[in-house]
């Protein structure tokens, strides 16, 4: 009884240090606020419009155009944005409420997984996230939970888009991870979870065709969508079986496998990837196929870039954010990275190179590119600066314009969403979800990393409140 109140106790504490300073995070709770002179990216792919104003009242956009015409309503709060570039709030499809670490030692290759349902939530709306979706659950009641909380107005965060359990065969990287027994394991599992209230999931690595066809048949009756981190089935296949999305880009599609055998995952993914041909007609096929299918793809470059030697480190704010232990253990990690051996080094290389450019043809062939961070791997990629990365690395290395690298992050995922209508781009009549930028993307990239503002439903939040409040707390709660 003694340990369990202490227990309790360190839980109060740590739930109480996460909503202590909530009140200072508010910046502008006015309901007319009005930016004049700004610079607007409105998340359509068209180019940036400059010296507009942009009106909010009572939580939604009422007027947007010219500085010149567009009056500012008597009494409004007025943001002066010389300077400034607004975007849309971002709505991201491959976040997590946990942090993942890889252990070395005793059990080498493992992972330690962390529930991170409070400081995760206010991270992500500091980094432009209004709008995200937990690709993959290892607590789905407590997503849930916060998700409700969220909509109730007892915590501050994105809306979420719940995905149920990860739906896995046999194996898996953590003992986490579901194991299915089969086509009716999986269909009764998602009929669970989707009566339980998620409203999306996920397959994963192992699971078979039979099991992923049950499961797609399964939450399409739910009127949910599925969509998959891949090993096992390839994109093809899974096209094929009525999938509706696909992680990762082409970094995990098994397709291009030579020696690929049904239902197995196998080990040369990333060699394939490294090694293909993006002119043959095996890549234009499965192109050809995805668009065809409507199967959207979300693209995750920041976990998969910090494992290619050469890549910066997390910048030292997204650090001071992990707890101490976890700082050190990614430290430790990336420098391994950057000692690797030549040849494994290349490889790496030439699979990141190759699959940004694959992101890049299946937009230009037509289909729906989306983007997410996927916090984990082994560390680093930190709520509140993955989604600056996620959109510098858009136009870095997939060589979008930054208006469609700000579509990929917004309009495409409100699309899938079907909540295009309410957010995902900045127009009259939508919900006013902005993201505040110091400077001028469209000329240097990096500028989104300095974003000091982000209005969610009208409210707007102070972004460097919020990391001060979480400096430390990352692998906490």
């Amino acid at each position: 009884m003694k340990r369990a109140l202490v227990l309790l106790v360190t839980l109060v504490a740590s739930v109480c240090v996460a909503h202590a300073d909530t009140k200072d995070w508010v910046a502008y709770k006015q309901p007319v606020i009005a930016f004049t002179h700004a610079v607007i990216v409105d998340g359509t792919g068209a180019a940036a419009k400059t010296d507009q104003t942009l009106v909010v009242d009572k939580g939604r956009i009422t007027e947007l155009g010219p500085a010149t015409s567009t009056a500012v309503p008597a009494g409004a709060i007025v943001i002066d944005a010389h300077g400034k570039t607004l975007l849309p709030g971002f709505v991201m499809m491959h976040e997590h409420l946990f942090y993942t670490t890889r252990i070395s030692g005793t059990f080498p290759g493992a992972y330690y997984i962390t529930p991170m349902p409070y400081s995760f939530p206010p991270l992500y709306l500091a980094g432009g996230e209004t709008t995200i979706r937990t690709t993959g659950s290892m607590a789905t009641y407590t997503d849930m939970n916060v998700r409700d909380d969220i909509e109730a107005g007892k915590r501050i965060g994105p809306d979420i888009d719940v995905t149920g359990p990860y739906l896995n065969g046999k194996g898996g990287f953590t003992e986490n991870l579901p194991r299915l027994a089969g086509p009716a394991d999986a269909t009764r599992t998602v009929d669970y979870w989707a009566e339980q209230g998620v409203t999306s999931f996920k397959a994963y690595m192992q699971i078979t065709r039979a099991e992923l066809k049950a499961a797609i048949d399964a939450a399409h009756a739910h009127h949910d969508k599925i969509t998959g981190h891949l090993c096992s089935v390839t994109f093809r296949e899974a096209a094929d079986l009525g999938i509706d999305n696909l992680e990762h880009g082409f970094f995990v599609a098994s397709d291009f496998v030579k020696d690929k055998k049904p239902d197995e995952c196998p080990k040369s993914v990333g060699t394939s990837i490294a090694s293909l041909n993006l002119d043959s007609p095996e890549v234009a096929s499965l192109i050809k196929l995805l668009v065809d299918k409507h199967v959207a793809l979300t693209s995750t470059l920041g976990v998969f870039e910090a494992s290619v030697p050469g890549s910066p480190e997390a910048p030292p704010a997204a650090l001071d954010l992990l707890n101490p232990a976890l700082r050190d253990i990614y430290g430790t990690t990336w420098k391994k990275v950057q000692a690797m051996p030549a040849p494994r080094a290349k490889t790496m290389h030439d699979e990141f190179a190759n699959a940004t450019r694959l992101e890049k043809r299946f937009v230009e062939a037509g289909g729906l590119l989306m983007g997410g961070s996927d916090p984990t791997g082994y560390g680093g990629v930190i709520p509140g600066f993955s989604s600056k990365r996620e959109i510098e690395l858009l136009v870095q290395a997939d060589g979008f314009t930054f208006p469609q690298a700000v579509k990929i992050m917004s309009l495409n995922a409100a699309k899938f969403e079907g909540r295009e209508k309410d957010i995902g781009s900045l127009s009259v009549g939508k919900r006013a979800d902005i993201v505040v930028i110091d400077g001028n993307p469209m000329k240097d990239v990096s500028a989104v990393e300095r974003m000091p503002l982000v209005f969610k439903d009208g409210v707007g939040y102070d972004t460097t409140a919020i990391f001060k409040s979480m400096q430390g707390k990352v692998g906490m709660n």
